[in-house]
């Protein structure tokens, strides 16, 4: 018997011999089925619909996002060693606050969890290259994920009240989960193409919401906690 013959067969009887799905036979299993098939619906929706009702009225866009001290820009990738597309979106809507005074500090938070990738340092090039004065930049290196992130600026940064900057599929995650890490937040949710990407963040996010909802019930620390630092506090002083 050649390969393809006993691979063919070795296929059917794996097939044969793998358990069979049967469905309740009675009205009444059938039932329980259903109620049992709409119920785990509920339970995997419930993230994404609270996540909604606690972003109801904080999504805005870079003209009318109320005036506030500092945004929070968090990292999406680079491309050797610069912003990511992505990245450099979200940027370049905090230079564009910036320049029109809706703001005054951009605290960039993202990942340095190793020697030769460094998302804030990257971050802030990019905004002094785009008229934000480096003294107007604070950088956050432990910002490893959303919630990390968010909970830093309030505990380390002691950011009461920010403007998050984040594209749109991500945007309700970053305002809930900084709402329930006791920062008063609006989120500008930035336009992306519509690529590989775009398809792939937005699937993410169906699973993340799950993890943020979790987060914002037990508030776990940080990756890395750390102790407090004055950047923010410093570069308001000379904003003032």
């Amino acid at each position: 018997m050649g390969p393809r013959g006993w691979s063919g067969r070795w296929l059917r009887n794996a097939v044969s011999r793998a358990p069979r799905v049967r469905l309740p036979r009675t009205r009444a299993g059938q039932r329980r089925l259903v109620r049992v098939v709409v119920a785990g619906c509920v339970v995997a929706l419930l993230p994404s619909t609270w996540m909604y009702v606690v972003t109801a009225d904080r999504l805005r866009t870079t003209a009318d996002v109320p005036r506030t001290e500092v945004a929070i820009v968090f990292g999406a990738g680079l491309w050797n060693g610069e912003p990511s597309p992505y990245l450099a979106h979200r940027l370049d809507a905090a230079a564009e606050l910036y320049r029109a005074g809706r703001i005054k500090v951009v605290l960039v938070t993202g990942d340095n969890s190793r020697e030769d990738y460094d998302e804030p340092d990257a971050m802030r090039a990019y905004l002094t290259r785009h008229g934000v004065p480096d003294r107007r930049v604070v950088s956050d290196y432990a910002g490893f994920d959303t919630w990390d992130s968010c909970v830093r600026a309030k505990k380390i940064f002691g950011v009461d009240r920010a403007v998050l900057i984040s594209q749109g599929f991500h945007i309700r995650r970053a305002v809930a989960l900084c709402q329930a890490a006791g920062v008063t937040s609006y989120g500008v949710g930035v336009a992306a193409k519509h690529d590989v990407t775009w398809y792939y963040g937005g699937t993410r996010e169906i699973f993340a919401a799950g993890k943020a909802a979790l987060d914002a019930v037990f508030t776990p620390d940080p990756h890395f906690l750390g102790r407090e630092e004055p950047g923010v506090r410093r570069a308001l002083e000379g904003a003032g």
